[in-house]
């Protein structure tokens, strides 16, 4: 296992993006899963550092962070357990639930802060 520091530059923090990726699925209490959390943790930290986000709606920051870590609304739907919802949410038709602003802020390792913002349904 690799020896984790703070993400520096760039390069470290692709690095620790492809490295989460491998460890997405790892199981609790594993060595693994310890360093998936530590991962979540530096880059979270990285991007909070280096990234000004512009203000944005919490639909348009989920997919950014989607983006980010690879994911898809599959794999939303897996953690939140209806993709009918996660497709209306993420297409503007049905607005963000508590249960998934909590489910989708720890996936995604954004504060409940940035979700919990008004925005606009589309009709």
């Amino acid at each position: 296992m690799k020896q984790w520091f703070l993400l520096e530059n760039e390069k470290d923090y692709k690095l620790a993006k492809e490295r989460y990726q491998q460890l997405r699925e790892a199981r609790r209490s594993t060595p693994e899963h310890k360093e998936k959390l530590l991962l979540a943790h530096l880059i979270n930290h990285y991007v909070t550092k280096n990234w000004k986000l512009p203000p944005s709606d919490p639909i348009e920051l989920i997919k950014a962070r989607m983006e980010d870590f690879g994911y898809t609304a599959t794999d939303l739907a897996r953690v939140y357990g209806d993709k009918g919802t996660v497709s209306k949410v993420l297409n503007y038709k049905q607005a963000l639930s508590l249960t998934m602003i909590r489910k989708f802020s720890k996936l995604l390792n954004m504060p409940l802060e940035s979700l919990i913002k008004e925005y606009k349904l589309r009709k």
